[in-house]
């Protein structure tokens, strides 16, 4: 598929995911009291996962098995969520943003990371 079709698809289900990304961290952080840092990396994986499901199914045509795509998946997801986890330590305890600006800054960085790395690794036709 053209990264004309592919981009809007991944940027809808990126709104998608963005949104339980961001309940779970504000739950986590007004409900549960947890520091910021721990609070948006908890979104992070709950969005990822629904992120996986809906892009393999919306986005990217891959003939690549879950076992193989999973994998390459959970690596993408680990370097952005070492990528949430650093950015979110250096604006919000760092830098004394508070932390949904902060996150919505490492949600555009992680974004497009994501992006370029499962077009082009994750769900890129198997040679």
């Amino acid at each position: 598929m053209s990264i004309r079709r592919q981009f809007p698809r991944f940027l809808n289900v990126g709104v998608v995911s963005t949104a339980l990304d961001y309940l779970v961290m504000v739950l986590s952080r007004r409900v549960a009291g947890l520091d910021p840092v721990v609070a948006a990396l908890a979104g992070y994986c709950c969005g990822g996962l629904l992120s996986y499901v809906l892009n393999r199914r919306h986005t990217f045509s891959t003939q690549r098995s879950h076992m193989e795509a999973g994998w390459r998946f959970a690596v993408v997801m680990g370097v952005g969520f070492a990528l949430t986890g650093i950015l979110m330590a250096l604006l919000a305890d760092k830098f004394g943003l508070p932390y949904v600006p902060a996150r919505l800054v490492t949600t555009a960085v992680v974004f497009i990371w994501n992006f370029l790395a499962h077009r082009m690794w994750t769900f890129a036709p198997a040679v």
